[in-house]
């Protein structure tokens, strides 16, 4: 299939990096009146990863949509990947993934096989959550695009958002940072095939394990690092829980191709748009550029970034590790001085 159809020629950016940029995002929904209900528990205005709705005392209901361009050209490895993505924001949450229906755009001369592939590596990623996919919609699209709404089951008193962040906690990271600048360079056909090989490793790794570890633990805040950047989604997280965090650079996992690659300048333009975002708020001390473009990179179906109480990290950290794609202790929070929100150290 493969060899057919060449997907990513068909889409101007790939993955996460076609997001809407936060601070354009934040300026879209200014002014939207929000309206009130006691049983919402999340919504749209906190810039969490998921709406979070009030069932009764012992449930409440997860909701998200997640959906992009091809980021890469092997339909099922796209329909994996996208999947992967989209249910990662319900684990974020401290969520359970148990319903999910299909968004598919694709052109009206898309072989069938293609768009069966599709849905099948969706469907293939699904089922490994153990969730259902119980429908859809789609449209034909000149640029194809897919992608998942998802429901799903969390206790109204173990919800994670990204705001709950207390000064002391540790910061732990799931996967390495590098997707968005190997996935640039591989539409230039400048990524080697070991790095994509372990890039589409990454991204269709669940965050389920993850999540199943983290919520044995006094995790005070979560979200996935996604197309914002650990940088952009870290200065959510700091400014939500107004706190200021503390990052020990040579304690995050980049990928050393994806690295090497920056050094050369091969960077995608979602990197532009969450430097420009999140910069202002960031002293990087003697932080290099590559590394602070790294940290800036926008990740597709990247790892999930907690902040935990100090006293669980270490045992949080040694049960992850060797069962998620890397375990890091990236970090701490600490009470906000004013100015920056992010250190870079």
């Amino acid at each position: 299939m493969e060899s057919e159809v060449k997907l990513t020629k068909l889409a101007h950016c790939a993955g996460c990096g076609a997001k809407v940029g936060a601070g354009v995002l934040a300026q879209l929904l200014e002014g939207i009146q929000v309206h009130q209900d006691p049983n919402l528990l999340v919504g749209f205005d906190k810039s969490d990863d998921a709406s979070v709705y009030k069932i009764s005392d012992d449930l409440a209901l997860v909701q998200t949509v997640d959906f992009f361009p091809p980021i890469a050209d092997d339909p099922y490895l796209f329909g994996q990947i996208a999947a992967t993505n989209a249910l990662s924001d319900v684990y974020a949450m401290g969520g359970e993934p148990k319903l999910a229906l299909n968004l598919m755009c694709v052109p009206q001369e898309m072989p069938s096989e293609a768009v069966q592939e599709i849905l099948r590596g969706g469907y293939d990623k699904v089922y490994e959550a153990g969730c259902l996919i119980t429908g859809g919609h789609s449209i034909f699209d000149p640029e194809p695009k897919y992608g998942l709404s998802v429901t799903g089951f969390v206790h109204p008193d173990r919800v994670l958002t990204n705001s709950g962040a207390q000064t002391g906690d540790v910061l732990i990271l799931t996967k390495p940072l590098g997707i968005g600048v190997l996935t640039t360079a591989h539409k230039a056909e400048l990524a080697s095939e070991e790095g994509m090989a372990l890039a589409y490793r990454l991204m269709t790794t669940l965050n389920k394990t993850a999540r199943d570890i983290m919520v044995n633990y006094r995790v005070h805040a979560c979200t996935d690092v996604t197309g914002f950047s650990l940088l952009g989604h870290l200065l959510e997280m700091a400014q939500g829980s107004d706190k200021e965090m503390h990052l020990t650079v040579s304690g995050i996992d980049l990928l050393p191709e994806a690295l090497e690659l920056a050094r050369m300048g091969l960077l995608p333009e979602g990197m532009y748009r969450n430097r420009h975002y999140a910069q202002p708020w960031v002293e990087p001390g003697e932080t290099p550029l590559e590394v602070q473009d790294l940290l800036y990179d926008p990740q597709t179906s990247g790892g999930l970034l907690m902040a935990v109480h100090p006293e669980d990290a270490p045992a949080l950290l040694a049960e992850l590790e060797g069962k998620v794609p890397s375990a890091q202790r990236i970090g701490v929070v600490r009470d906000y001085q004013g100015g920056k929100r992010i250190f870079l150290d």
